[in-house]
């Protein structure tokens, strides 16, 4: 019998760059944490299309900084309207990455 990871095990993973295979594809994961309910690709809806995100941080190291900021929530940043802190709850932390990963290459 296989034992789940932990959430430490993956962070810890994370921290020293080790691969965690994602669980589902990144777009599954996204629709399943309630991403696209205001994101969507290539336009505005209630928060910033996932291309505006990648042309905003195109050639910045921040994956670990935009992980923080779904897992915080946040403001001010695409505009007034605030985005809700989405927990492991929603999506998990390898999932997580690979979404980011796959938004910022556009």
């Amino acid at each position: 019998m296989m034992r789940p990871i932990t959430a430490a095990a993956v962070l810890a993973a994370l921290a020293f760059g080790a691969p965690v295979p994602a669980l589902a594809n990144p777009t599954e994961a996204m629709t399943k944490a309630g991403c696209l309910a205001c994101h969507s690709m290539d336009k505005k809806l209630v928060g910033p299309s996932y291309k505006d995100v990648a042309a905003k941080y195109k050639g910045q190291d921040v994956v670990v900084k935009l992980m923080q900021k779904v897992r915080s929530g946040g403001k001010d940043v695409f505009g007034p309207v605030p985005m809700p802190p989405t927990g492991p709850d929603k999506i998990s932390d390898s999932d997580l990455k690979a979404a980011i990963e796959y938004i910022l290459k556009g």
